[in-house]
């Protein structure tokens, strides 16, 4: 995926576990989950404001883009 997700080092870094950082999003450890594997194909906004608030980062230090188009996508 073009898209790639680095939750994982942020919580690490900010000496943090996934379960605490649910319960202060208020979402479900199974969505995050999905969204740390980077098998999501989707976010809203306000989650991943919600993420960054609470970890203290910016969106770029926990999804990156990798310069690729997405396979199966033509450009327009």
């Amino acid at each position: 995926m073009a898209i790639t997700v680095h939750l994982s080092e942020v919580l690490k870094a900010r000496g943090m576990t996934a379960k605490e950082l649910c319960a202060q999003v208020g979402i479900m450890e199974a969505n995050l989950s999905i969204l740390r594997s980077g098998k999501a194909s989707g976010v809203r906004f306000h989650t991943i404001n919600r993420i960054c608030y609470y970890l203290q980062c910016d969106v770029g230090d926990i999804l990156r883009f990798d310069g690729r188009l997405e396979d199966g996508h033509e450009e327009t």
